[in-house]
């Protein structure tokens, strides 16, 4: 039995891996010349996300978010993309840009030649998946404007059949608490809370003085005991929570699953999913995973993994770190037919460089703009001309 399990997530993942992006060379020849002997050219810079307001989960608190923008040029045409660098992920802008020094694209002459291109990137040196992540957007999108098409028609999705976007709420005060939440009002259907402390039910509670609004939770691997976690769980569904993300530590499978087993909602794994590979591992220890382009290394391991874990009867989120709207519209391409949405990213900031997919109705939509769907604001421009 565990065999066969085996070899069908092997099957599965195999299946997976040609659900790339759409064979677009044949329609680059008949829109464009032939790109041979053309080179693209890979530039970036730092840049300091500043949040709207203190951000605190389980384990720290931020004010802001180090970023890495970057630009891929070619034939007169520019794609761009971001590498966000919260703590956790172990990412600095310092080993951002030594990663990028050592991507070499001299040897690629036609940038729709997706799969090969990101290929050799993953190569380079493991990890760096954010630091991956910005070549991919930024590769994504000089494809899209190559071909003249948004990403999400490429994909063959309907950009208003999205979910409807979370808005994070953090541990806080009451005080801030209730000023997140009112600011929400009007704008969002959902709500996403951190939880994973010591005053879960506080916030909680402090949010339903405010709102009856449908919840999602995220511990953030908060909680350390399993039945005390089950206990909150059936206490957050009768608040009106209806999902519960990463509930105890990310290698705890067998505690997670147990959870899982036994929860009145469902459980989706976060801290414990990164990439295609982790998936065989927590099938069946969680309902769902939630899908980062900064984990997984961008846009070309999402699709992937997307539906090898729809293949596999497992829910999907798309998610998104504190990002400008480069890299939450490279998100937003995929998140239409998906369970959950948490795009809020750039949302929370108050120095976005990008004018990308808008919040409409409580969804994040594209705009209908060739490869991911951005413009440069002027605040950009310089930054990218310094």
């Amino acid at each position: 039995m565990k065999q066969n399990r085996r070899q069908f997530i092997k099957t599965s993942a195999l299946a997976a891996a040609a659900l790339t992006a759409p064979n677009i060379s044949a329609t680059t020849a008949a829109k464009k010349q032939p790109l041979l002997y053309k080179k693209m050219k890979l530039s970036w810079t730092s840049y300091n996300l500043q949040l709207r307001h203190v951000f605190t989960i389980s384990g720290f608190s931020r004010k802001t978010t180090p970023v890495v923008l970057t630009k891929i040029e070619f034939d007169g045409l520019e794609g761009y993309g971001e590498a966000s660098l919260p703590p956790y992920l172990g990412e600095t802008q310092e080993s951002v840009i030594d990663f990028l020094k050592k991507v070499d694209l001299s040897g690629f002459h036609d940038p729709t030649h997706l799969e090969e291109i990101l290929e050799y990137v993953d190569h380079i040196a493991p990890g760096n998946t954010a630091a991956k992540a910005s070549v991919d957007i930024a590769l994504h999108d000089l494809a899209g404007k190559i071909i003249g098409s948004p990403w999400y028609k490429m994909y063959g999705l309907d950009k208003m059949k999205v979910p409807d976007t979370t808005f994070t709420i953090g541990i806080d005060t009451d005080e801030i608490i209730r000023e997140k939440t009112k600011e929400a009002l009007g704008r969002f259907n959902i709500l996403k809370v951190k939880v994973g402390g010591p005053d879960d039910k506080r916030v909680i509670e402090t949010i339903r003085s405010v709102t009856d609004l449908p919840l999602t939770v995220d511990a953030n691997q908060g909680w350390k005991d399993k039945y005390y976690a089950l206990d909150m769980i059936h206490w957050m569904k009768e608040q009106g929570v209806v999902m519960v993300e990463q509930p105890m530590a990310k290698d705890d499978y067998e505690g997670n699953a147990w959870i899982t087993e036994n929860s009145p909602l469902p459980v989706f794994a976060d801290e414990s999913v990164q990439r295609l590979h982790d998936i065989e591992r927590v099938k069946g220890a969680f309902s769902g995973i939630n899908i980062k382009l900064m984990k997984c290394t961008g846009m070309r391991e999402a699709w992937k993994m997307r539906h090898l874990a729809q293949a596999l009867g497992m829910k999907v989120m798309i998610g998104c770190m504190t990002e400008t709207s480069c890299a939450i519209s490279a998100a937003a391409q995929l998140s239409s037919g998906l369970d959950f949405a948490d795009l809020d990213g750039a949302l929370l900031i108050a120095n976005d460089c990008f004018d990308g997919a808008k919040l409409e109705n409580g969804k994040i939509i594209v705009a209908d703009l060739p490869g991911i769907g951005v413009k440069l604001t002027q605040k950009a421009i310089r930054f990218f001309n310094e």
